[in-house]
């Protein structure tokens, strides 16, 4: 066990992270870890704005095109292809695995298709609905695709928000004052921005798992409804009934984010660069 002495000895040690440090006002702008909007009033984040950024999250929970479209898209290929296991696709007769794996393979234009197919995503989950016949495989494959981008991008665009969300909040819109005016180091604004930030994805993942529950508990009760077991076709229906009605609730759920985000202006690109 270390002695007394040699505790105290290594904490005196440790550097004051005070000291030598230099007030923000001083240092070049490029330096300066915070945004031009943490200093306009317009854009402080309300209590309502996390609220509906948390509910387009419960929203778009992946049981729509990620989890649900997959199955019934496999379903379909599988129905079409029968004992054979073979379908022509892309020129010439595959596998059902070869046309999922391509079905997977965007390519280097993934980038630019995913912002362009962001705006489709509710369209392709209503859409499954006259998507449920082994003779519309073809479509299923189409709406598969399109689908898996429309998800990764909508998700990818929300999760984008958050470190403006979370560096316009109060707290840490006073703790950009105290840095600006030299009152706290770079290091420890940094700290209270990383604990900004984690607070706010922690929340979302927390409220949006159990928002989750509570869609899946309706989904059980629409598969009994549609009594999926009785028929292959109910089967294919059900899943299809299924993908419409979590993005309907995506849908509903999102409007208070898109109703009540501010929209915030980007931070500047570092001199020497460029996009």
């Amino acid at each position: 066990m270390a002695s007394a002495d040699s505790t105290f000895s290594n904490l005196s040690a440790v550097e004051d992270p005070t000291k030598g440090r230099r007030e923000a006002k001083d240092l070049p702008e490029e330096e300066r870890p915070v945004a031009p909007d943490q200093f306009d009033p317009a854009y402080e984040t309300t209590q309502w704005e996390i609220y509906a950024y948390y509910s387009y999250y419960i929203g778009n929970n992946g049981l729509t095109l990620f989890n649900f479209a997959p199955t019934a898209f496999q379903n379909l290929l599988s129905q079409a292809a029968g004992d054979s296991e073979v379908l022509h696709f892309a020129g010439r007769p595959r596998t059902i695995n070869s046309i999922v794996l391509l079905a997977n393979d965007f390519g280097s234009l993934r980038p630019y298709i995913l912002i362009v197919l962001s705006i489709v995503a509710y369209a392709i989950g209503f859409g499954w609905l006259g998507v449920h016949t082994a003779n519309k495989w073809e479509i299923a494959t189409g709406m598969y695709i399109v689908g898996l981008i429309a998800y990764q991008t909508t998700l990818t665009f929300w999760t984008a928000a958050f470190p403006g969300l979370a560096r316009n909040t109060v707290q840490l819109r006073a703790k950009a004052e105290e840095y600006n005016d030299g009152v706290i180091s770079r290091d420890e604004y940094d700290f209270c921005d990383m604990l900004a930030r984690s607070r706010l994805a922690n929340m979302a993942f927390y409220i949006q798992s159990c928002g989750e529950i509570v869609i899946l508990a309706i989904i059980v009760g629409i598969l009994h409804g549609v009594n999926v077991e009785a028929s292959e076709a109910n089967n294919n229906w059900g899943l299809s009934v299924l993908i419409a009605f979590a993005t309907g609730v995506w849908l509903l759920l999102s409007i208070p984010w898109f109703v009540l985000e501010k929209r915030r202006p980007g931070q500047p690109i570092p001199p020497n660069m460029n996009m």
